[in-house]
C-alpha cells in the first residue's frame, strides 16, 4: 500500500500600507506565501505549487499577486525596494504615502 497525498503551508512573509482596491482604505496589508507541496508516507517531498496573496487587515480583502509582484513588495518592506512604484503600475493597489 502507498499512501500519497499533498499538504499546505502558509508563510507570512511581510506586512506593508498600502491603499486597499476594495474598501479604498490606506491598511496594513499582510503578504503571505502558500506552498503545496506532495507527500508520500506523510513525508513532504517536492513543492507542487506556490500563490502570493495580499490580504487587507481592515476590510479581510485578498487580491493575488504574481511572484515578481511579491519580490518588489517585500524589497519594499526591507526598504530596499524602488518605492513601490514598479507594482503600483501593474495593479490597482498602491503604497501609502503620508
Amino acid at each position: 500500500m502507498i499512501i500519497f497525498g499533498t499538504k499546505g503551508y502558509l508563510y507570512q512573509l511581510a506586512i506593508l500600507t498600502l491603499v486597499c482596491a476594495q474598501c479604498g482604505n490606506p491598511a496594513a496589508h499582510t503578504l503571505r506565501k502558500r506552498v503545496t507541496k506532495f507527500t508520500l508516507f506523510f513525508v513532504p517531498l517536492f513543492p507542487v505549487s506556490t500563490k502570493y496573496t495580499t490580504q487587507c487587515t481592515f476590510c479581510g480583502a485578498e487580491q493575488k499577486v504574481t511572484g515578481e509582484q511579491a519580490e518588489q513588495l517585500q524589497a519594499q518592506a526591507l526598504g530596499g525596494g524602488q518605492g513601490g512604484q514598479g507594482y503600483g503600475q501593474q495593479s490597482q493597489q498602491q503604497p501609502y504615502q503620508s
